[in-house]
């Protein structure tokens, strides 16, 4: 509690601090820069000659001017400001994300270590499940930033290949099942697609995996997801459902965005850095396919991706 109070406080200090930075270039200037038109104009209105003239259009010229350098430092502050507040909310949520399984394999590594349960088979099993499925969460977080980091610097080269796209759904299923426990999620798989796309597996399986983390996050404790691929004309659509707290209208468009979570209220207890749909968005978009939702507040969401298949790339 302590140092989440020290964290608020310390963002309220720089956001207060740029906020005063931007008030104060915009009094210092604004005050000017009227005092210096309405020199010009007067000087304009009531001069003769044409040094008059001239004096009165530089001074308008140059509060013109003044003005155009002040809104530029100030947008240019105010970027600065959003992308403080945006890296701090990031290391915030993730370093918040990371503790969870951390807790979890640190408690359980202890278990095993004390000797506690090592006359019970059964829970010696279940600590060492219990540990791999953390891992498993590690692993994608971390798999998440860099694939976000690599993203935003486009630094990751896509390696096609043609195929039906149920192997890079099967690959992200079997990955999100190691990540839960056994009876945790009703899971319902349903393939029924084996047109050829061409994709990258990996991006593409870390795309439905991240709809499927997504999944397992907003819904409650009793958890249903449902994993479908079939084709829809010249397209082949993966589609990810889910039984969980569903998405306000207004919140629909900006899910995709980066960094950008629902209101705390709906999310209750669940965690994340807000890059999930945002990775999803980028690695559709460079497959030249599509992604949407459909959701409904309190009763679910899905989520579908679609890609060309194979004969029609390239065709319009």
């Amino acid at each position: 509690m302590e140092g989440r109070v020290t964290t608020k406080i310390r963002k309220l200090r720089r956001d207060l601090g740029l906020t005063s930075a931007i008030v104060a270039l915009s009094v210092g200037v604004i005050l000017p820069v009227i005092l210096s038109t309405s020199l010009g104009i007067v000087t304009l209105a009531i001069g003769e000659s044409s040094d008059a003239i001239v004096l009165g259009v530089l001074i308008i010229s140059f509060a013109a001017a003044a003005t155009g350098g002040a809104v530029v430092v100030t947008v240019l502050l105010g970027r600065r400001a959003r992308i403080a507040r945006l890296q701090s909310d990031l290391l915030a949520n993730v370093t918040h994300e990371l503790r969870t399984p951390l807790a979890a394999i640190r408690m359980y590594s202890q278990t095993l270590l004390l000797g506690r349960v090592a006359d019970d088979p059964p829970r010696v099993d279940e600590c060492v499940k219990t540990i791999l499925r953390e891992t498993e969460w590690l692993e994608a977080m971390v798999d998440r930033v860099l694939t976000w980091r690599g993203a935003a610097k486009d630094r990751r080269t896509l390696s096609f290949t043609r195929a039906p796209l149920t192997g890079a759904v099967e690959e992200a299923v079997a990955r999100f099942s190691r990540m839960v426990a056994p009876g945790e999620v009703d899971m319902n798989v349903n393939l029924k697609s084996s047109s050829p796309v061409d994709y990258d597996r990996q991006g593409i399986a870390t795309a439905i995996l991240n709809l499927l983390v997504n999944a397992y996050k907003y819904t409650r404790s009793e958890k249903r997801i449902s994993v479908s691929a079939v084709d829809v004309d010249h397209w082949v659509e993966v589609s990810v459902e889910d039984n969980g707290i569903g998405i306000p209208p207004k919140e629909v468009g900006r899910i995709f965005d980066p960094f950008y979570r629902v209101d705390s209220r709906l999310r209750g207890k669940s965690t994340g850095a807000g890059l999930g749909l945002a990775i999803v968005r980028h690695q559709i978009q460079a497959h030249q396919g599509e992604v949407y939702v459909q959701s409904d507040e309190d009763r679910g969401s899905c989520f579908s991706i679609r890609l060309p298949m194979a004969s029609d790339l390239g065709s319009d």
